[in-house]
């Protein structure tokens, strides 16, 4: 079985980024990424739960530190149809009342049942062209978003080692930023309540 390790991550989301963008450009890109996915956002919950090439990927906030980075753990990668123990996962990570019709839930059974008024989760369409990075030993992207039609960029930079994802930021020129983790920036550019 594989070991999952929680990532310290720093992320901000903006028009532009100022002379980060020009230490950017200077950089070797890594590889490029293009893709469409569903993000569930609850108003109570920032957790991270998105639907990529076709998966329920699910991340949960474990700690932030003293200087505001967030540890992110990953805790599901499941393939549709979901069984009822992984939607109750789901389910427990935006914090809302549990499923009990199906056994088993497609992706838009799912959907309609958690856009169902008395949970009030949001399904929002995102299209991301990432272009990743290496930097201080940190993995790192700058993408472009495009979310219900509303467009930001947005970089990233983590990493198992806060102090490399600190030296990343200062090395990049972004600590002016705001670190703000991807569902709370997308509820920002939507202007959906955090």
């Amino acid at each position: 079985m594989e070991t999952i390790i929680p990532r310290w991550e720093w992320r901000t989301f903006a028009t532009s980024f100022g002379d980060a963008d020009r230490r950017f450009s200077q950089l070797p890109p890594g590889r490029m990424q293009e893709s469409d996915e569903l993000y569930l956002l609850a108003p109570s919950t920032d957790a991270n739960v998105k639907v990529r090439d076709g998966l329920m990927d699910i991340k949960t906030l474990e700690d932030v530190n003293a200087d505001g980075l967030e540890r992110w753990r990953p805790v599901m990668k499941g393939q549709f149809p979901l069984p009822a123990a992984d939607a109750a996962k789901v389910c427990a990570a935006l914090q809302v009342a549990p499923l009990t019709l199906h056994e088993v839930y497609t992706l838009e059974e799912l959907q309609a049942e958690l856009t169902h008024p008395s949970r009030g989760v949001r399904v929002v369409h995102v299209h991301k062209k990432r272009q990743h990075y290496t930097i201080a030993g940190c993995l790192a992207e700058m993408s472009e978003v495009i979310a219900e039609g509303h467009a930001t960029r947005t970089v990233a930079l983590e990493c198992e080692d806060p102090a490399r994802v600190h030296a990343a930021v200062r090395e990049m020129g972004l600590g002016q930023f705001e670190n703000v983790s991807y569902p709370r920036g997308l509820k920002r550019l939507l202007g959906l309540p955090a």
